[in-house]
Parts: structure tokens; C-alpha cells; sequence
């Protein structure tokens, strides 16, 4: 049996890339096929010595730095992948990796991160982020991107199994392509990620520093208490900005080791999260350290925290809200149990994805010498 991996562009090491790297380890003989690769010699250790195929979008001008400007030319690039030797099709997609094309006879399995984040939900800020703010040339580009939620919708059709990465994404694949999906969550590293019970008196949160992650809405949350003590870690365009504009008791740290944010996670009196993932790996980690969280109530922390068990919810995303769930969490009569918090996190164990995603497999009919039991552990 033969066997494709397909993925979106590459630029580092993030929660996408978490799934290409168990994908591997499931299906080690499996060919790779990236839209782009433009991974830094760094962050290529979870490829496996191996060096993926791409399309034309890898030799464009300044596609380096600028790939996601490219986005209307990826429908095109994928579809130039030649998967017609291939039994099956296993995509990473959380733009136009889903849109390959396939055969009568081929199977195709799609982790989907989301629909195609940039022409749906996040349209307005991918004008933003592309400078792309008026006149003709924003004309333009709202129909290129009306016509890429077609080709998304249409494109669909070619998968024959969905997995979502949340309950939100699901729900989110069944309204935009009218599929029905089976929930399997990302692979965090819950062996790296342990748990510990000295608490010191800091919030803590970790986060690339862009619009969407609504950091912002932190600083204005914790202008509001000033005896408390906020800590960011992370790194981004937004960065300069936000150390200009916070508050005395923010400290913006910028990137940080990753032995460093596992401490810091542990120690953190709670993990403040504001943004509206489709998952939230970050947010999971800090789970996994014991660290109860502060996180806005949408999207995939839903599936990650447990409500008066795991963390406390804030519904609405305005300074006012959260302010009011921080003080809701110091207000809890009976103490935090980390080691409660830690096995609500083993759920999204790296583990847990693979069993997960061999039953996918097993329920489209397939069988391969590749997926011997003995390698599910490993």
C-alpha cells in the first residue's frame, strides 16, 4: 500500500507540524508532499531526515518571508502534486493541503485544522496582515478570496474521511462543507510537559504576538489589576508595540527556550488564554504542568478545560470579562489540584492521537504492513 502525506507551507515547528510528525512516525515509508517548506535547519528534526517534495510556490520570489501572500495561487499548486500512484492520501490542512487531487480507487483521510482559515474566519485580517487595506487592489482580492471558498467548498467532496482537531472545527467542517467528522486531538507532549505543585504568584500565557491572539485584551485586563502580575512569553510583529503600551505588572519577555516555558508553565499561579483557537495546543501544555487556566469560552479550549475542574471560563472578550474571571479563580474556596488538572490533559497524549487516528484508519477499510501494533507505542 502506498502512501501520500500531504501539508500546507511550513515555517517552523508549530501544532500542524506536530501532526505531520506522528503521521510519519505511523506511515515511516509514506512520501512527503508540502505546498512550501521553508523550515529553518532547526526546526527540521521532526521530519525524520526526510526532505518533502514541493510545488512551484517554493521557487517564487520572496515567497520565503512572503508565502502567505501566495495564497491565492495554492488551489493551482496543489493540484500540480501528482498523487496517481498512491493507494492512500493522508493530509494536513489547514488551507488547500485538502484540495489535492484524487482517483476512483485512492483513499483520502484529512486532519483538518480548520477550513481554510484565510478566505473564511480570518479574511479581514489576512487584508490586514497583506496590506491589502482599499481601493482596486482590496476589490481584487475579495473576489480571489470568494472565489477560494468555493474551490474549498468544492474540494470537499475529494476527502473521503474528516478529522477535526476539536469539537469547534467539526462543527465548523460540518457548516461550511456539510460533512459530518470524527474528533481527534493534536498530539501534545504530556512526557515533556509534567506536572508540578509550587505555584508562585504570577499569570502566565504564551502566545505569537498577532492580532487574532488578542494579547492586547490581557493589558488592558491586567491595567485593571495592577496587583497582580502578568508574564508573556513569545514573539511577534506586535511585539515592540505591546511593551511600549503595558502595564507596570506586564512583562513581555519575547521567544523564549523551550525548557523555560515549561517552567514557567508549571510555576504560574494560572494560564491566561484570550484567543479563540481551533485547538490550542499551548493551552493543553499548560494542563499537562498542573496549572489550572483563565480562558475565554469558544472554540477548542472547550474541549481542553473542564470548568470548575481544570480552570474557569470568561465569556465575553472584553477587559471587563476576564478581569471578572480572574478574580472568580482567586475567589475558589477549595485549592487547585495540579495532579486532577495533569490527568484531565493525558487525554491528548501523543498516545492518544495515534490510537485515535488508527481508528479512523481502520474504519475506511484499510489495512497496511506499515501499521503494526508494536509501532503504536512507540
Amino acid at each position: 500500500m502506498k502512501v501520500a502525506i500531504v501539508h500546507d507551507w511550513s515555517v517552523g515547528y508549530a501544532g500542524s507540524e506536530r501532526v505531520v510528525e506522528q503521521l510519519i512516525a505511523l506511515f515511516p515509508q509514506a512520501d512527503l508532499y508540502f505546498v512550501a517548506d521553508f523550515l529553518p535547519a532547526s526546526d527540521r528534526a521532526f521530519l525524520a531526515g526526510r526532505t518533502p517534495a514541493t510545488t512551484f510556490i517554493q521557487r517564487l520570489p520572496w515567497a520565503h518571508s512572503r508565502v502567505r501572500q501566495y495564497l491565492p495561487l495554492m488551489p493551482l499548486a496543489v493540484e500540480t502534486i501528482d498523487l496517481s500512484g498512491y493507494d492512500v492520501i493522508l493530509s494536513s490542512s489547514h488551507a488547500v493541503a485538502k484540495g489535492v487531487l484524487t482517483a476512483p480507487g485512492q483513499t483520502h483521510i484529512c486532519y483538518c485544522h480548520t477550513p481554510l482559515r484565510y478566505a473564511w474566519d480570518l479574511q479581514h485580517e489576512y487584508l490586514r496582515t497583506t496590506g491589502i487595506t482599499g481601493g482596486i487592489r482590496r476589490a481584487a482580492a475579495l473576489a480571489v478570496l470568494h472565489y477560494l471558498r468555493l474551490w474549498d467548498v468544492r474540494t470537499a467532496h475529494g476527502v473521503d474521511r474528516f478529522i477535526a482537531n476539536s469539537g469547534f472545527i467539526a462543527e465548523r467542517i460540518r457548516r461550511v462543507y456539510g460533512r459530518d467528522s470524527i474528533v481527534v486531538h493534536p498530539p501534545v507532549d504530556t512526557e515533556y510537559f509534567t506536572v508540578a505543585e509550587d505555584k508562585r504568584d504570577y499569570y502566565f500565557t504564551a502566545s505569537r504576538l498577532v492580532p487574532y491572539k488578542r494579547i492586547g485584551l490581557l493589558l488592558e485586563t491586567f491595567r485593571l489589576l495592577p496587583g497582580r502580575r502578568l508574564v508573556i512569553a513569545g514573539d511577534g510583529p506586535e511585539l515592540s508595540r505591546f511593551r511600549r503600551e503595558a502595564p507596570p505588572n506586564v512583562e513581555l519577555l519575547g521567544a523564549v527556550s523551550r525548557s523555560s516555558l515549561r517552567q514557567m508553565m508549571q510555576q504560574a499561579r494560572a494560564f491566561v488564554f484570550a484567543a479563540e483557537e481551533d485547538f490550542g495546543i499551548v493551552l493543553a501544555e499548560s494542563q499537562a504542568c498542573g496549572t489550572p487556566a483563565v480562558c475565554y469560552g469558544r472554540g477548542g479550549a472547550l474541549d481542553i478545560v473542564l470548568e470548575d475542574e481544570s480552570g474557569v471560563f470568561f465569556r465575553q472578550p472584553t477587559p471587563q470579562s476576564l478581569r471578572q474571571a480572574v478574580l472568580q479563580f482567586e475567589s475558589r474556596k477549595t485549592r487547585w489540584d495540579p495532579h486532577s488538572i495533569r490527568r484531565n490533559a493525558e487525554r491528548f497524549s501523543i498516545q492518544a492521537f495515534r490510537e485515535g487516528f488508527l481508528r479512523v484508519v481502520e474504519s475506511a477499510g484499510l489495512i497496511s504492513p506499515v501499521l503494526q501494533p508494536s509501532r503504536v507505542g512507540t
